[in-house]
């Protein structure tokens, strides 16, 4: 066991190296087997070594994947080892297909939860409600089990049965549910319709082999029976998934044979153009596309292309920027190694990578593009746009920021055990468009997390903390004692102020997570459309024809400049290096099999 793990270790290693040095010229390629040969021999040893003599017995498996991790992690998030007992997430991933029951599980201080069965699947039409603790599944108690080993055991072949042991909150006796597996085919497409005066509606959430499929077939649907007259396109929140997919949607909307994207990397042979191949389903509908700072890759690709094409307009906020392409490799004992081999290019040129991996600090820290380092391209008209860092939208729109007291509730699933309780005293709630959380709910909640004794940090005292430590080491407390009592009986957090503070946004918190719970992804979605000024933003833009034919033509003599300014503004991307410490959330994207992952934190079983 031990020499199988550690060879397939050591040659994971070789061919992450071994790709680097293969191609470079001959001088250079002999010096790089030598340093790969050199370091592998050192690697082999060092191995060997704290095998044998570790004071402890040593995890080789363990340690050996925590070294190729870290290695690994030295270059982008998106370079990862698939090993072998995880190769079922990549088909999954690929396809959003998997058996089991249809449900995000996550894991906490008391076990396994389901978090959200999905509408139709067998963990919902078996009653398994969110909240639900999952104690054993068959004749194996998981109540000390990671969110990995149960979702491990609840996937398994379609038709097969498994019996569950849940305990449900506020039941006393556990209770058993028998559920068949089934086929899981999550749809990318979570809702579609109608909103205002003949505007279609599409909100996909990544991009897996059928995302394309799906937006044509609600397309077709939108236009041949609802007749309407102009697209929303919603993107937001949409981490990426299959660059062929993307194409692919692009096609809809644009000529056969045009360039989408381009991929290019140290390998020149395997650099390669993407264009339209089938004939659009529409070319003139007018089209706006919605985007934030959570669209990513194969997102951007969609937005991008069509922007630079000058096919849509973009509304909303900066995009992630992620313009790098990962690409599988195999590996011994069926591994396989995700390895980012290329940047894309959308059709005016640019690459649209916001951090740069290549250059790290000391601390190995990585930063943002700054937008005085990049470069201006042009769309098919002629409007300029810039690359190194996400996708701007022609028409940008603030969204509303989460208070910290919000995060809290939610993160200390505070919000989720409420609703969880208030949905077991209510049998249904009226359609997703007239319902709303009353002034008593709210007050309810309220004082349930006074009564679980529900606390937070706030940044500002956090911050004050530091500046006071600081200001006793250099002396400046004797004087400015007074200041600080000020700020600290200023800054304290007072549950009942905050709570009235952020009323209506709490209140719209809780109407969301309640409306999931009877109606699901789609319900959930339906209500905050119901108030969201990007949405508004984008109907107002496609009621005016003139302005969209206006946004997107070239500019005018002694216009350029100024639009130039505006697109090189300081501090446009407002994210700088906490960006990168969201990297490793953002869905990963092979070349020719891209995947797009799950929700970050949730397993899916």
């Amino acid at each position: 066991m031990y020499q199988r793990i550690y060879r397939s270790g050591i040659v994971t290693i070789l061919s992450l190296l071994a790709i680097s040095g293969s191609f470079s010229p001959m001088q250079a390629q002999q010096d790089n087997r030598f340093e790969v040969s050199k370091h592998l021999d050192i690697f082999n040893a060092l191995v060997k070594e704290v095998e044998l003599f570790y004071v402890d017995s040593v995890d080789v498996e363990k340690t050996v994947r925590r070294g190729i991790n870290s290695m690994l992690a030295g270059l982008d998030p998106y370079t990862e080892y698939i090993p072998e007992q995880e190769m079922d997430k990549l088909k999954m991933m690929t396809t959003g297909e998997y058996g089991g029951m249809g449900a995000y599980i996550r894991q906490r201080d008391e076990g396994v939860i389901v978090i959200e069965p999905f509408e139709g699947m067998p963990a919902a039409l078996s009653g398994l409600k969110a909240g639900d603790r999952i104690l054993a599944i068959d004749s194996i108690n998981v109540e000390k089990a990671t969110s990995e080993r149960v979702s491990e055991l609840l996937k398994g072949v379609p038709n097969t049965k498994m019996t569950l042991r849940v305990q449900t909150p506020g039941k006393k006796k556990p209770h058993t549910v028998e559920i068949t597996r089934k086929q899981i085919m999550t749809g990318q497409v979570t809702y579609y319709g109608v909103r205002g005066d003949n505007v279609g509606y599409i909100y996909l959430k990544g991009f897996t082999d059928k995302s394309a499929q799906e937006v044509k077939a609600a397309f077709e649907d939108l236009k041949t029976n609802h007749h309407i007259q102009s697209l929303i396109l919603d993107l937001r929140n949409n981490s990426g998934g299959l660059l062929e997919s993307a194409v692919q949607i692009v096609n809809m909307f644009v000529p056969k044979g045009k360039e989408v994207v381009s991929t290019k990397g140290k390998i020149s042979q395997w650099d390669r153009i993407y264009r339209t191949s089938n004939e659009p389903a529409d070319t003139v509908i007018p089209l706006a596309v919605l985007i934030n700072e959570n669209s990513a890759s194969a997102a951007e690709i969609v937005s991008g292309a069509l922007q630079d094409m000058d096919r849509a307009v973009l509304i909303g906020q900066r995009s992630f920027g992620k313009g790098l392409v990962q690409s599988p490799r195999e590996l011994p004992y069926n591994g396989s190694l995700k390895i980012t081999m290329s940047k894309y290019f959308i059709p005016s040129g640019r690459c649209i990578q916001q951090i740069d991996y290549t250059h790290r600090e000391a601390d190995g820290s990585v930063a943002a593009i700054p937008d005085s380092l990049t470069t201006v391209f042009y769309t098919s008209k002629g409007r300029p746009v810039r690359d190194g860092g996400g996708i701007r939208p022609e028409f940008e729109v603030e969204e509303p920021k989460i208070p910290t007291l919000m995060y809290y509730l939610l993160n200390d699933y505070v919000l989720f055990d409420f609703v969880t309780d208030w949905v077991q005293a209510h049998k249904s709630i009226p359609p997703v468009e007239s319902f709303d959380v009353t002034d008593a709910d709210f007050e309810a909640f309220k004082a349930y997390a006074k009564e679980k004794d529900f606390s937070y940090d706030r940044q500002s005292v956090k911050y004050l903390k530091s500046l006071k430590e600081v200001a006793e080491f250099e002396g400046y407390m004797e004087t400015n004692a007074e200041i600080f009592k000020a700020l600290e009986a200023g800054l304290t957090p007072n549950l009942d102020h905050d709570f009235d503070r952020f009323r209506e946004q709490i209140k719209r918190v809780m109407a969301a997570e309640i409306v999931k719970r009877y109606y699901y992804q789609k319900g959930e979605l339906i209500y905050n459309l119901k108030e969201d000024d990007v949405l508004r933003k984008a109907l107002d833009i496609l009621a005016d024809p003139e302005l969209i034919g206006k946004t997107l033509q070239a500019p005018a003599a002694g216009e350029e400049e100024t639009l130039r300014k505006k697109t090189h503004a300081p501090g446009g991307t407002g994210k700088g290096g906490g960006l990168a410490g969201k990297a490793d959330m953002q869905d990963d994207q092979f070349g020719d099999c891209p995947y797009a992952v799950g929700r970050a934190g949730n397993a899916n079983a």
